[in-house]
């Protein structure tokens, strides 16, 4: 399709029409003047949540993340002890538990389904933007607010966390709201107003970020108040931020569950505050390695359309506007701590930067402001409203996408086993843990897990092996039953069973298990396979050992 073919298309659609004057651009204007007028924090929730949670039931849990996280806060609720991460039954303690009550929650509220496995970073992703429209709403003006929460709402990176089953928007969500009542304390504490309140509110939600991911959920806020003030020569603010009260909720909200954990599983500090969150940070043999500025393509590609316009920031006018001079500061602050200390270690992941979208959405916000003023005001607009729809349509795709083309996963194994799975059957997943399988077979039965549980490469690899390895740690006698070796659990097939066994596995499993070469599977999904073992005697193949088991 030549250029100009392209053009006609477009003009003959009233919504894409390039006319300035046609009913699909004085419809789009009409929305976006009528989003700069709301002055509603409780709306602008309803709108986030609404749009972000539109597209959270079309697809499958994704793995392994998805999977794991969710697979957790279901055996929590199935268990109905909410104390005690378990992956396949196993304490986990690579992460803390924020993330798993409120998925466990809504599992029980809502049901067993992708919409309430998703809420939480919903959630999280409604309180991100309507605590921002809050806070700039009071301490800027209504229009940089409504801007800033339009922008942030329709980037594909923030809608993308808003979707995602881990932990990665909770715990932005938790900085956000710490830097914000932190930073609205600062101020009020300049213009003479009360203001313990709020820091007291600032304190607590830092706890809560302790429980979403960890010592980040203190330390990033809390480096970015102090950097800001230091930046200003503020000490005298500085010190005013230190109040018992809020040391106090601080304490409440984050140490019952670790001390709980310590108390229950001796070991558990070391590993979790110690090794998890300082040795991790620093460690460079782990997954996902990148260079020093992976971060910043990440960033202008997955805000788009709306990073087209981050070139205005380099003009020296705007840096130099008093205007807003304090708030400029504390964003500059903000998005320069979080991307440099996620930038630091060589393991980075795309989800660890999500709390630097709301700095990037107000300097944005900025920028529009600017232009929505005088003369150039319908034209701003206009292009105000050509990077709203863009945006959305955008996220609209990338929601379509994973629709038609899904990730893998054992839905659909899961739905076909379900109805044939005895209460007292066994699982047995052949050298991959499958991280959905029990929640989408609604149970939280362990299952066993048959891979070269001795190989010294398992400490190496920061994946599925490690986990249930370091996880065994805490529960041995436990661990003994169900991480099995492909020896172990051939002498297992070799004894008379009681239940049913259920292998579930790939076209690559018979290197685990030989006899699955010549054995069909019993049911089939995608690229996952089951293989019914009926209860009873030993296999036929029992006599030739050396055949059935990869030596």
């Amino acid at each position: 399709m030549t250029t100009r073919t392209f053009l006609r298309v477009c003009r003959a659609i009233p919504l894409f029409s390039l006319e300035a004057d046609s009913p699909g651009v004085r419809h789009v204007l009409r929305a976006s003047s009528w989003l700069l007028s709301i002055r509603s924090a409780w709306l602008v929730a309803a709108i986030t949540f609404l749009w972000v949670s539109s597209t959270t039931w079309t697809r499958p849990l994704m793995l392994p993340d998805e999977g794991r996280y969710v697979g957790v806060a279901w055996n929590m609720l199935k268990s109905g002890n909410v104390w005690v991460p378990r992956l396949d039954g196993l304490p986990f303690f690579h992460k803390p538990p924020l993330f798993y009550w409120v998925t466990a929650l809504s599992l029980h509220l809502f049901g067993v389904n992708e919409w309430a496995a998703r809420l939480c970073s919903t959630l999280a992703a409604t309180l991100m933007v309507t605590l921002l429209f809050w806070y700039l709403k009071t301490f800027v003006n209504r229009r940089i607010a409504a801007l800033a929460a339009i922008i942030l709402t329709t980037m594909p990176f923030f809608v993308g966390g808003g979707q995602y089953a881990n932990l990665d928007m909770t715990v932005a969500a938790a900085i956000t709201a710490t830097v914000v009542l932190g930073a609205a304390a600062t101020f009020k504490i300049e213009r003479g107003e009360p203001y313990r309140f709020l820091l007291t509110l600032a304190y607590a939600a830092a706890g809560f970020g302790f429980l979403a991911k960890g010592l980040i959920g203190i330390v990033l806020p809390g480096g970015i108040v102090v950097f800001w003030l230091a930046g200003r020569k503020r000490f005298d603010l500085m010190r005013r931020l230190f109040i018992w009260p809020g040391f106090v909720a601080l304490g409440v909200v984050a140490l019952p569950w670790m001390a709980y954990m310590e108390w229950h599983f001796p070991g558990f500090f070391h590993y979790y505050v110690v090794y998890q969150q300082v040795d991790r940070f620093l460690e460079a043999s782990f997954n996902n390695r990148q260079p020093f500025w992976f971060y910043i393509p990440v960033l202008l590609a997955m805000t788009l359309p709306w990073s087209t316009q981050v070139w205005r920031l380099a003009k020296a006018a705007y840096w130099r506007c008093p205007e807003f001079g304090a708030m400029r500061g504390l964003m500059v602050s903000w998005f320069l701590v979080v991307l440099i200390f996620f930038s630091i270690p060589s393991s980075k992941l795309i989800g660890y930067v999500l709390p630097l979208l709301p700095p990037f959405a107000f300097f944005l916000a900025e920028l529009f402001a600017a232009r929505l003023t005088g003369d150039t005001e319908r034209g701003a607009l206009l292009s105000l409203s050509w990077h709203w729809v863009l945006a959305a349509a955008l996220c609209l795709v990338a929601a379509m996408v994973l629709v038609v083309a899904p990730r893998p996963s054992t839905k659909g194994l899961a739905e076909q086993l379900r109805t044939r799975l005895g209460p007292a059957d066994q699982v047995a997943m052949l050298d991959y843990y499958y991280y959905d399988l029990g929640f989408y077979l609604h149970t939280a039965k362990p299952a066993l897990v048959v891979t070269d549980w001795n190989s010294p490469k398992i400490a190496l690899h920061d994946n599925w092996r490690k986990e249930l390895y370091d996880a065994g740690k805490f529960a041995p006698a436990k661990a003994a039953k169900l991480l099995v070796t492909p020896g172990m659990f051939h002498k297992q097939l070799c004894r008379r069973r009681p239940e049913n066994l259920w292998l579930v596995g790939d076209k690559d499993s018979f290197y685990t298990l030989r006899f699955l070469k010549t054995r069909p599977p019993t049911l089939k999904s995608g690229a996952t396979l089951a293989w019914l073992i009926p209860k009873g005697g030993p296999l036929r193949m029992c006599a030739k050992t050396s055949q059935t088991v990869q030596k």
